[in-house]
């Protein structure tokens, strides 16, 4: 059987990236950045494209010839450049998890803050487990059972970003009222321990959780629900959109539509404490049902 050369991870399309963007706006052709290097120009090439790994005591000399002198930007590429070829958690997974998912995993486990705005359910960060297993089956309507299964620990695990050594990942999550009032006939405990959840997370001083309210003026959110990712250091911030098939990027000049649209959401949602509150007669109204 013919070996099959493995899909270069996130991390290093996103290395390659940037360093054949520092050559271009150097004004440098491949040829000559690769000759300074001591390198064949062919190398270079496969560098930036995330064919070759690069080392990380190389990346001070490459971006010197960039005029790149910014401390803390050679330091995010030497540490992309440690880290581009290491695989996930998630790869013990398989085929289960699709090339989308994964590379948004990687952006989780990268970024410093997400904001997200939920008009049908929980986000995943923030999902019980019973709540997980629910909406995973609802939602994943390709999925067999032991595959929902699979997703749900996936998911899971995921949550660990939130409590990580030194950089616990920040979440400002919006979350439409619709959603809080999701209903699962089979399982009447769910929804009422996602919401005990929700109070709980937001107590965190790096969460933020804020309701939607059924009433609530127009605004941007209602086009449908969005992930802002935003990074230390040089990286980009990153737009996910998902649907039933999976999620895809979006960068550049449509990050700033985004923003703007989270900003005009945020400020047709109710406040954080007031939010809360709202979160606790949701619950107690459930509870009398």
């Amino acid at each position: 059987m013919p070996n099959v050369r493995a899909k270069p991870t996130l991390r290093r399309r996103r290395l390659g990236g940037a360093l054949k963007g520092f050559r271009a706006a150097s004004g440098l052709t491949l040829e000559a950045a690769a000759v300074e290097m001591g390198w064949d120009s062919g190398k270079l090439s496969r560098i930036e494209n995330a064919k070759a790994h690069i080392w990380p005591k190389e990346i001070p000399k490459l971006l010197g010839l960039y005029g790149i002198e910014d401390l803390k930007v050679i330091s995010a590429l030497e540490e992309l450049a440690r880290d581009a070829g290491k695989q996930g958690w998630w790869q013990t997974y398989g085929n289960i998890i699709g090339g989308g998912y994964q590379d948004y995993m990687f952006l989780e486990s990268d970024a410093v803050g997400i904001r997200v705005y939920c008009p049908g359910l929980v986000h995943g960060l923030l999902q019980t487990v019973a709540y997980a297993r629910e909406v995973i089956a609802a939602t994943a309507i390709t999925r067999s059972s032991d595959e929902v299964a699979a997703l749900t620990e996936v998911r899971q695990a995921r949550q660990a970003v939130l409590t990580r050594p030194g950089r616990p990942l920040k979440i400002w999550a919006v979350i439409h009222e619709a959603a809080l009032r999701q209903q699962f006939p089979t399982q009447p405990n769910v929804m009422t321990h996602q919401l005990q959840r929700l109070l709980d997370l937001s107590e965190m001083p790096t969460i933020d959780v804020q309701v939607m309210p059924i009433g609530a003026s127009p605004h941007p959110g209602m086009t449908g629900p969005f992930d802002i990712v935003s990074f230390g250091g040089p990286w980009p911030t990153v737009v996910n959109l998902e649907n039933l098939r999976g999620g895809f990027f979006m960068e550049g000049e449509d990050v700033a539509v985004f923003e703007a649209a989270f900003e005009r959401t945020v400020a047709a949602a109710l406040p954080v404490d007031v939010s809360r509150e709202a979160i606790k007669k949701i619950m107690d109204e459930g509870a009398h049902q």
